[in-house]
């Protein structure tokens, strides 16, 4: 994915959506979840497995001055998130058991890398209040429904 790498982009977050590797998708199913979400959004660079399974791919809101690069992982390092957010969120209020279930299955996730399209107005005003965020809490909701899973606000630390 060459978000990163242009200089048209500028990376400002990133959110999670972790769920059950038994649940992964196909790369088809993933773009025909996103397709639904409207013909604004443009898709590039999809990368599927040998089997079809959603490896990765770039999302392009022009409307929304947003690019998504979402990429699938699996493994120690997402069962060491997991476990850190149990143990988080279990000590806290709120949280609905059920959710808390729900993640303690988790052992693959989506990493939604969200970069804001980069402007130049001409007047040194490089348009950071352009940016909406509409596009990767719908892109979020997606994906954690076709999976199963939850979404996850690393900053925070709560579930979507």
């Amino acid at each position: 994915m060459a978000t990163f790498d242009s200089d048209a982009f500028q990376w400002r977050e990133t959110y999670f959506v972790l769920f059950r590797s038994s649940q992964r998708p196909t790369l088809a199913k993933v773009e025909a979840t996103l397709r639904k979400l409207g013909s604004h959004y443009q898709l590039a660079d999809q990368q599927a497995d040998e089997n079809g399974s959603f490896e990765s791919l770039t999302l392009i809101s022009p409307d929304d001055f947003a690019a998504l690069d979402i990429s699938f992982l699996e493994g120690e390092d997402v069962q060491e998130q997991v476990a850190a957010l149990l143990d988080e969120m279990r000590s806290g209020d709120g949280v609905e058991p059920a959710k808390l279930a729900l993640l303690a299955k988790c052992d693959s996730r989506f990493d939604i890398m969200h970069f804001e399209q980069m402007t130049n107005s001409g007047d040194g005003d490089e348009g950071d209040e352009m940016l909406d965020p509409s596009t990767l809490l719908i892109v979020l909701d997606a994906l954690a429904e076709l999976t199963g899973g939850v979404g996850i606000d690393p900053q925070s630390g709560s579930l979507m």
